[in-house]
């Protein structure tokens, strides 16, 4: 069994593989970014036509979901007005993020990174990222 407890640069050129080749299928050039399990960013790829204003919020939604152990998707609900997590989206001078596309990585139940994607609507961008883990898990299995 392969061990990992952190993504390297061969992990995020694999999940950023996986990534662009569901963003072709699906037509929509993202930005993808893949964090360590701190969120501190091992790599980046704006695919041709990724919108530029998606390569920070691609960046922060990795970093939410590895640094938060959570998938961003999830912040959602909880930060509405009146809900336990208002506010949140404010936190780390704006870097959390609340809407989907970002994934945390995980091996073995231990949160080892995170992918963000963005450039989609928020489904497509999760979609985007949950095939660059997949991409990842069966290159790696």
């Amino acid at each position: 069994m392969l061990t990992i407890t952190r993504l390297d640069q061969a992990d995020a050129r694999l999940l950023i593989a996986g990534a662009e080749a569901h963003a072709r299928e699906v037509g929509v050039p993202m930005c993808i970014a893949v964090t360590d399990e701190s969120g501190q960013l091992l790599a980046f790829s704006r695919m041709d036509g990724g919108k530029v204003t998606s390569a920070t919020i691609a960046i922060d939604k990795a970093f939410t979901a590895a640094a938060a152990r959570k998938a961003t998707h999830e912040y959602g609900a909880a930060s509405q007005p009146g809900a336990p997590a208002w506010g949140i989206s404010s936190a780390i001078g704006g870097r959390l993020m609340v809407v989907g596309g970002g994934l945390p990585v995980e091996h073995d139940g231990q949160t080892v990174g995170g992918i963000g994607v963005s450039s989609g609507t928020p489904a497509q961008d999760q979609a985007v990222a949950q095939a660059g883990i997949d991409h990842w898990r069966a290159q790696r299995a």
